[in-house]
């Protein structure tokens, strides 16, 4: 699976750490920043073209992390097509795939360990979206506010 991964200052350690993770299990990995730690730098600079990425099926799906995971989530959201969430527990990581057709998992790099994050993109990357009718309803409901939202 192509998946693009990208974090700020407050994510750089641990978007390392899911980059060489994500790597190990075969994965193709692109990388849209921070490739320097640098506390200056603004999370929707590398989130935004990593949403953009899944959008336009460049990537399949994409791994966000900033200092909470927050920030990376409300940027993301902004672009038409990427369903991002802010994840910090394994049913949720499936389950926003699954039921939601989640595309983009997101972290925070100060308060997610290594080792828990490892398990949160497990799930999240082994998931699939069912498609089941009341799933395509509710994603037809959001994508109608995502249409509204561009003539707005």
């Amino acid at each position: 699976m192509k998946i693009g991964i990208a974090a700020d200052h407050g994510g750089y350690e641990l978007k390392e750490n899911i980059h060489s993770y994500l790597v190990s299990l075969g994965h193709e990995v692109q990388d849209f920043g921070a490739f320097e730690l640098n506390n200056l730098d603004d999370y929707p600079d590398f989130v935004v073209p990593l949403a953009r990425a899944i959008a336009d099926q460049t990537v399949e799906r994409g791994i966000a992390v900033c200092g909470s995971g927050v920030g990376a989530s409300v940027a993301a959201n902004k672009i038409s097509g990427v369903r991002a969430a802010l994840i910090n527990d394994h049913f949720s990581a499936h389950q926003g795939v699954e039921d939601d057709d989640l595309n983009m998992l997101c972290l925070g790099g100060r308060v997610t360990g290594s080792m828990a994050a490892r398990e949160l993109i497990t799930a999240f990357l082994n998931a699939r979206f069912t498609a089941e009718e009341r799933h395509m309803r509710r994603l037809g409901k959001v994508r109608l506010l995502e249409h509204e939202n561009l003539r707005t």
